[in-house]
């Protein structure tokens, strides 16, 4: 993602200029400084741009925190403990937090939660995601941000099952099933199947280049350099946008 970042910088599209990088093993030779953490960061920032791992993220957290920046957070497979922290630090600086930076996955989740609505409990959900050999979290973060988008849509506590082997029982009513795929180069791949009776409805989105997030990060670094504290998602940027 920091080379997608810094391909998409080049095209001037989004006003933003890179100052420096954080990256432990970085080989790249690069015009700006580049930390092993964000603790060692010394140079002035307007905002940052964090896709890593949890570890780092809440680093750079406490880093943004501390030089009072604001903070644009694409990590996924965040602990309860550190979604808390991030809550609370958005009230000292504006925080965007978002687990998919596409476009194509936030309208996603518009269409699921109006599918929810109209099905209600008649169909059955399963959650179906790809991405490449190298992910480390599964299910994918987006996956759970579209299966919480099917919860919100009728406030009902959906129980999330993941895979199905192990499992000695039929399939309870009310149920979410994730499945996950992990091999080769598949940059993402998610899929929600509303299974009924006779018949099924399918909500799919692909990405096939890296480069949709980093479009979507660094408008939302845009986004955030004119916003007061707080907690910002993928939906405010999308409802500012369609103004």
């Amino acid at each position: 993602m920091g080379a997608a970042l810094l391909k998409a910088l080049k095209s001037d599209a989004y006003g933003l200029t890179l100052t420096c990088g954080v990256d432990p093993n970085c080989k790249e030779d690069l015009p700006v400084p580049v930390f092993s953490s964000a603790r060692d960061v010394d140079v002035p920032v307007d905002v940052v741009i964090d896709f890593s791992v949890p570890k780092a993220t809440e680093e750079i957290l406490d880093f943004c925190v501390r030089t009072h920046t604001p903070a644009v957070i694409c990590t996924t497979a965040l602990s309860d403990a550190l979604i808390e922290k991030i809550s609370k630090a958005s009230k000292e600086i504006p925080i965007f937090r978002s687990g998919n930076m596409s476009l194509g996955i936030n309208l996603m989740r518009v269409l699921l939660k109006l599918a929810r609505q109209t099905l209600g409990d008649a169909f059955d959900i399963e959650i179906i995601e790809a991405h490449h050999n190298r992910k480390k979290d599964a299910p994918s973060g987006t996956a759970l941000m579209l299966a919480d988008a099917i919860r919100d849509a009728d406030g009902a506590e959906h129980p999330y099952v993941f895979g199905r082997n192990e499992k000695d029982r039929r399939r309870e009513p009310g149920e979410i099933g994730f499945h996950s795929i992990r091999g080769g180069t598949v940059v993402g791949e998610h899929e929600v199947r509303f299974l009924g009776e006779d018949e099924e409805i399918a909500i799919r989105h692909a990405a096939y280049s890296k480069q949709v997030f980093a479009s979507g990060a660094l408008k939302a670094a845009a986004f955030l350099l004119t916003k007061q504290n707080g907690l910002y998602s993928m939906e405010d940027l999308v409802s500012e946008m369609l103004q």
